[in-house]
């Protein structure tokens, strides 16, 4: 399954009763994908899928892979800390059509090696979907270490890794060790360019909420060989990247959306809104940015 090489992890709209905003959530669909995106993960991190009912989930994913339909491939966040809830929802996202799902390693349960390999595995027999394992240490407290990552690919419906560990080592030896059908994303925005130089085929990224085209820009010159263009694309978004992390994710992507006049609301507790002098500083980085870029 090819995903696309620019994925967007995407923010859940909320209006102002705190509800799941679907007219937005359209809006927001078709303003990525016009603007770089090829792919679209729902109900993750960046989605807020911690405080997302499952309920809630589900109306998500139906209404995105109704407006993305043909235009973009769409990958449902359906992983958690429980192994047969997961099971459950994976099997339910299914039904529903999308192209394929994301499973974070499981968090606050910190279980080994072994139990991680078990819980995807486990998983990913419960469904005929392609599957993309999801790697970040800094929230789930358990690094998927390489041997078990290229295990973990030898299971035919995992065809991907997102990987948010940081450590170049570690995702240049999964790389070298899996079959060249497997794929392995950067979970860092900031370490795109880095990880295309060491085999990596694309991002999930957040930034793609504001700088999608840029982002699709630089990878496409990196695979023309054209790698000072690429260099320079990279060096240029970082700042937007930086502000963009600046602060609890996805509070500034949201945030940042709106003062582009894409509104998808606020983020729910135990997240809270940028304050005005933070909003007007993120602003500043993007309006700079900007600027630069019609230099």
């Amino acid at each position: 399954m090819d995903f696309g090489q620019l994925l967007t992890a995407m923010v859940t709209p909320f209006n102002e009763k705190d509800e799941i905003d679907l007219e937005s959530t359209t809006r927001l669909v078709h303003f990525l994908i016009e603007n770089g995106t090829d792919g679209l993960v729902v109900s993750g991190t960046t989605g807020e899928s911690p405080t997302l009912t499952t309920e809630e989930k589900l109306a998500l994913i139906e209404h995105v892979v109704k407006e993305a339909k043909g235009k973009a491939t769409v990958i449902a966040g359906t992983g958690s800390n429980n192994t047969a809830s997961s099971i459950e929802l994976t099997k339910e996202a299914e039904q529903l059509g999308v192209d394929g799902i994301m499973l974070v390693a499981p968090y606050y349960n910190r279980p080994d090696q072994q139990g991680l390999y078990e819980h995807f595995k486990k998983i990913a027999q419960a469904t005929s979907l392609p599957v993309m394992i999801y790697n970040i240490p800094s929230r789930s407290s358990v690094n998927i270490q390489a041997e078990t990552m290229i295990k973990l690919s030898h299971i035919d419906n995992i065809v991907s890794a997102k990987e948010a560990s940081g450590d170049l080592d570690q995702m240049s030896s999964i790389i070298e060790n899996t079959s060249d059908d497997f794929k392995l994303y950067s979970g860092d925005d900031s370490l795109t360019l880095p990880i295309l130089s060491i085999g990596g085929c694309g991002v999930v990224s957040v930034a793609s909420h504001i700088i999608g085209n840029e982002m699709q820009e630089m990878i496409n010159a990196f695979n023309k060989g054209e790698m000072r263009k690429a260099a320079s694309i990279h060096r240029s978004i970082l700042p937007v990247i930086k502000a963009l992390f600046g602060h609890p994710s996805p509070t500034p992507v949201k945030a940042a959306l709106a003062l582009q006049g894409i509104e998808t609301g606020p983020v729910r507790l135990p997240l809270v809104s940028l304050t005005d002098e933070q909003k007007a500083s993120l602003n500043e980085v993007i309006q700079n940015f900007k600027q630069r870029m019609i230099r």
